[in-house]
Order: structure tokens, then sequence, then C-alpha cells
């Protein structure tokens, strides 16, 4: 037997339709679209059409989903209940989360269904109640009561509504949706992988997802959008930046927000990011000084660790700007994973379709390094 490829690095698991991701040209390609052509430009609901179908929606289609999907955001009263008294207590939004999404099996009417037509309908069930358990964390978090989903606000301005009880402001709600678009789908990642895995033994869709929540909660998987907020209040003037960003290389620590797994080149979902942080200006941005700061920052570690580690190629990477667009929505960073979960929900739903199409238990070999021919001493 050939020697094991540590973490799979490399290795080509599964063939896929729904993202391309390049990491040596900074190239990420959702269902045949860059992501920058399509941030921005379409819904939330819109592109997990896309995923799902393999094309965008026309303007009818388009409608109908969003209206499925606003029906199916309230949440059972019992999901409900485990949401207030875990939030109470203080445990984590993403553990929360985790909880809540096992419980969705309460109402599905084929809770073992795994064809397309259960698919798609679990699919739809899942992204429209991912953001209802976030939004009703963060009010009991706050000592808020949660507050009911409406049918008349698209996902993310009613996702809005429902963390403030204020009508949403248009800047943020395209924020958000722009976010969520960005980070919707993203190769064979942990969570992902994690997802397939267990679709491939012919588990439920409730049951996959619900595990790729829990692979997405490990920081190195999960990342560190919020420790880039407490790095730049950490440096607080630009002029401060390069000494700090010595300092930390020196100690060995990793500086949040830059370098990734895959790209070698800037992440291009932190280009598409970078314009949305710039595009929330004046009343949006709750904090433009920290924005400004950013800018600067990030020029500085970028020049200093092309110094330091040459070769490297530590490129600015996706939770940089996300950690703007975030806080400056008025997010805590305490709940950071927990919305990107609610976008990277519809990419997970799409690969457990997959799949299940496919049909094909994921088993891979493993390589015995324990010792052999040990005796029961009587």
């Amino acid at each position: 037997m050939s020697s094991p490829v540590r973490g799979l690095d490399g290795v080509v698991a599964v063939r896929t339709q729904l993202s391309l991701v390049d990491g040596q040209r900074g190239v990420l390609i959702i269902r045949g679209y860059p992501v920058e052509e399509l941030a921005g430009k379409v819904t939330f609901e819109e592109a997990a059409y896309l995923l799902w179908k393999g094309r965008l929606p026309d303007r009818s289609e388009a409608d109908a989903l969003g209206r499925e999907i606003a029906a199916l955001r309230p949440i059972p009263h019992q999901t409900m209940a485990l949401v207030v008294e875990a939030a109470t207590r203080g445990v984590p939004a993403m553990d929360v989360l985790r909880m809540a999404c096992s419980t969705f099996s309460l109402d599905v009417r084929d809770a073992n269904g795994i064809g397309h037509d259960a698919d798609v309908a679990n699919a739809k069930m899942l992204v429209a109640r991912f953001p209802t358990v976030v939004a009703a964390y963060v009010r009991v978090v706050a000592g808020l009561e949660p507050i009911a989903p409406r049918v008349d606000l698209p996902l993310a301005a009613n996702f809005l509504y429902m963390t403030t009880g204020a009508e949403p402001d248009p800047a943020a709600a395209r924020a958000i949706e722009a976010y969520w678009v960005t980070v919707i789908d993203h190769g064979l990642n942990a969570s992902t992988f994690t997802a397939r895995v267990v679709a491939s033994t012919r588990s439920d869709m409730v049951s996959a997802v619900t595990g790729a929540i829990g692979a997405l909660k490990g920081p190195l998987h999960g990342g560190a959008p919020g420790p880039v907020l407490d790095m730049l209040l950490d440096i607080g003037t630009r002029e401060n930046a390069e000494q700090w960003v010595r300092g930390e290389l020196a100690a060995g620590r990793r500086i949040m927000g830059f370098g990734h797994r895959v790209y070698k080149v800037r992440d291009p979902r932190a280009e598409v990011l970078a314009r949305v942080a710039a595009e929330m200006s004046g009343a949006q941005l709750q904090d433009r000084r920290l924005f400004e700061l950013a800018r600067d920052v990030e020029k500085t570690i970028l020049r200093v660790l092309d110094e330091v580690k040459p070769g490297r190629n530590l490129k600015t990477n996706v939770e940089f700007y996300t950690a703007l667009v975030l806080q400056a929505i008025g997010l805590k960073p305490a709940v950071f994973s927990a919305v990107f979960a609610c976008g990277r929900c519809a990419g997970w739903c799409a690969h457990v379709m997959e799949q299940h199409a496919e049909d094909h238990l994921i088993r891979p070999e493993s390589e015995y390094v324990g010792p052999r021919g040990l005796a029961v001493q009587l």
C-alpha cells in the first residue's frame, strides 16, 4: 500500500458541477459563473436555485422560490425553546445552530427521504430556517425576545429584521445578501466533504447538513473573522501597523485574515467583499474609521509578509473583509461563523443532492501503524 496523503491534500475525491476553486489564479467559479459575476447581481435565493438546478431562474421561478422559502422560515416551537434555553445558558452560536438543525426532522414529511424531490424540499427548509435560528440567538443573547419572520421580505432583509426588529436598511440587506452569495460554495472543503460523506451512506439531508455544521465549528475550518476585528483594534492606527505585524511574526503568531490553504494569490471573495464594505458608506457603516484603517493595514501587512515570509504567498483571504462587512451591519463576532453557515447551507444542500445522485459510498482506506502480534498474559 502506498503511503497515505496527509489530510488528503491534493487527492481528488469527487467530481462536481457545483464549484471550481483555482488557488493558483485566484478564481472561484459557481456553476459556470465567476463569483464576482453573481455577488451583488443576483439574490441569494437565485444563487441557491443556480446550485440546485444548474441554471439561474427566470423571474417567475425566482419569485416562486422566494415565496416557498419565505413560508418555511418559522421553526418548530420545540426548536425555538431549545434555542432560547441554550442561548440563555451561554451556549456558543455554532453549537446552538447544530442542535437546532438536528431538530428540523420533527416536521419533515419523510425524515429519511433522499430522492430528488425530498432533497430539494429539505434544502428549501434548511435555507429558510438557518437565519431564523441565528437571529433568535442574537436576540436572546442581547436579552430580547425572538421576532417571528416576515414573508414579505427577501431572506437577507428578513434576517436583519429578525435581529433588529426594525425595517431593514437596504444597503445592509444588500451587503448581507452579497456576502451569502460570495460564500455559498467553495469546493470540497472540510464541512462540504463531511456532508457528502454522510450523504454517501444514503443518510438524509438534515443529518448531512448537521454534520457539516459540526465540521465548520472547528477553528481550522470555520475561520477567524472575529479575531480580525481584535487585530485591527489592537493595531489602532496605520502608523502602528508595521511594528505590530513584525512583532506578531517574530513571536510565531498567525496574522488573521491572511493566507489560505488553497489560494496562493488574493482570495477572489476578499475582492468582492472589499467592494461591498466600501459601498457601505455613511450611516450604513457603523465604524467608517475602522474600514479606512483596515485598508491601510492590509497594504502594510501584505508588504511585511512578502518580506518576512518570501514565497509563502500569504495574501488577503475572505475572513479579512468578512469581519468588516458583518460588524458594519451590527453583528457581533460570536455569531460570525453561524451567519456564514446561513450562506454556505445552500452549497451543502447542493452537494448532498449531487452525492445522493452519485449513490456511491465514500470509504477511503487507512494504514495501520500500531503494534502487532500482542498476546494476553494469563
